[in-house]
């Protein structure tokens, strides 16, 4: 698997992984009817650094790394992370949280910090406590889940 920046020309693949992780309205804030342009805009936008992992020349997976807070705020990343479905148990999501930790470091990052982390998201969750994160808040009713309603999040967080 390679894990690269994403270019315009990922585009297409990148919405074709955005667009049913955000119509699912299971794990991410995103109304489920965002449009293309909109999800495109927010996840290449100027202020994130944008990845893709390609498997067999395939985009399988994609991240964006970015300030999880401005100005004094800024030593600490962010990430988003999704996975096209048909990928699922290969692999993609571990490998793309591995490599973010040592590309945030590169960045110059001192921690990462994951603001709602869907507590329903138990394979996510499980994922990123084996890769160091510790669970440091729950927010209460954060999320409105499309099936269970209003679920809590947790904030979930590691030093690099």
């Amino acid at each position: 698997m390679e894990i690269r920046h994403a270019t315009s020309a990922d585009n297409e693949q990148i919405w074709e992984i955005i667009q049913p992780v955000i119509s699912a309205g299971e794990t991410y804030v995103f109304a489920p009817d965002s449009s293309r342009e909109k999800m495109l805009a927010y996840w290449c936008g100027p202020d994130k650094h944008t990845y893709v992992a390609v498997l067999d020349g395939l985009v399988v997976g994609t991240f964006v790394l970015k300030d999880n807070q401005p100005d004094l705020g800024s030593h600490i990343a962010n990430g988003s992370y999704m996975t096209l479905a048909s990928a699922s148990g290969q692999g993609v999501g571990r490998a793309m949280g591995a490599f973010s930790i040592n590309e945030a470091k590169r960045l110059g990052y001192k921690a990462m910090q994951f603001n709602i982390v869907i507590k329903t998201n138990e394979l996510a969750v499980q994922l990123w406590q084996k890769l160091g994160f510790n669970i440091i808040g729950e927010v209460p009713e954060a999320f409105n889940h499309r099936q269970h309603g209003l679920i809590n999040a947790y904030i979930m967080y590691r030093k690099l």
